[in-house]
């Protein structure tokens, strides 16, 4: 293979490399933190790169990060080298047994107590099976685990699937109810169940969630007075401790709290909904086999969990 009229070296793939990154940030500044690399760093592996190339890639000044025709077609054409890279690879290793790399797995939320020691459970279970394979655990937001996904980026993802992307593949997980509370310095807290009421919540400030939730989940916030909004439970959980907030969360993220009269459900019957998380990966992954281990684990390792255990967890 080619370039310029000489053979494609490593070099000319770690500028590719470089170039991709920044079309697909959207200019130097962006594409820093993705790569690793300070902005002069970038500039001068993009000068390299047109300069080997003998082309112009780009215009960048004032007026922002804009391609040239002949960049979008080097993008193009770098899109289609590292395809043909990736699936040689891919090839390759799928021809031994033994699973090793790196294997990526993203949340979205903060991980309760039972959900840490389910994935505990797992993480030992792949150290005995793949020894060889390093993990990377970590948390981001929907959107970007979503992108990581569909970049390769990351194997595994654990999130809501209240909207889905073409290209991802959703297996339910975990399912658990969330319920209305308050702490113990709110007044609803010394209420009698009866006299919660539709009516009365209205009166009181509430923290309402700050991401897409379930259509059953809108419902019941629709109830709510929003005083505050947090995108994260332990977030949510500190407005509601100040006492100046009702709001919902999961049973786990409460119980201890509950049990020790910090916290109190909110007529638990009336004001509740499923909070459901689901497994997510590439339709076509670029290593199917990591993917395909985490899943044989987590299904044999969640059915020590009935209390986020989904009924469907075992169907596609």
């Amino acid at each position: 293979m080619k370039i310029a009229g000489r053979v494609i070296t490593e070099y000319d793939i770690k500028l590719l490399n470089v170039f991709k990154s920044v079309v697909e940030n959207g200019g130097f500044a962006a594409a820093e933190d993705e790569l690793g690399l300070a902005r002069s760093t970038i500039s001068i592996h993009m000068n390299n790169l047109e300069t080997r190339l003998r082309l112009t890639l780009c215009q960048r000044g004032r007026g922002g990060f804009v391609l040239t025709p002949d960049g979008r077609q080097v993008y193009q054409a770098s899109l289609t080298l590292f395809d043909a890279l990736s699936d040689f690879s891919n090839s390759v290793s799928q021809l031994s047994q033994q699973v090793s790399g790196s294997l990526v797995i993203l949340h979205s939320d903060i991980l309760d107590q039972t959900r840490s020691r389910l994935l505990a459970d797992i993480v030992a279970q792949i150290s005995e099976r793949a020894p060889e394979l390093k993990l990377t655990v970590d948390g981001d937001r929907i959107e970007n685990i979503e992108r990581a996904l569909m970049k390769d980026k990351a194997h595994v993802g654990l999130f809501p699937d209240y909207r889905r992307m073409a290209g991802l593949r959703y297996k339910p997980a975990f399912d658990e109810k969330i319920f209305l509370c308050c702490s113990q310095h709110h007044p609803l807290f010394t209420a009698d169940e009866k006299e919660i009421t539709d009516e009365i919540l209205l009166d009181h400030q509430a923290v309402v969630p700050g991401v897409e939730i379930s259509q059953a989940g809108r419902a019941q916030v629709k109830k709510l007075t929003p005083g505050a909004t947090a995108y994260q439970f332990d977030s949510r959980k500190a407005l509601i401790a100040s006492g100046r907030y009702i709001g919902y969360l999961p049973h786990s993220h409460i119980e201890d709290d509950i049990q020790e009269g910090r916290f109190k459900v909110l007529s638990a019957s009336r004001y509740v909904y499923h909070f459901s998380q689901s497994v997510v990966h590439k339709e076509v992954p670029a290593e199917p086999k990591k993917i395909k281990l985490f899943l044989e684990l987590l299904e044999q390792c969640v059915k020590d969990y009935p209390e986020i255990r989904d009924k469907s967890a075992g169907e596609e």
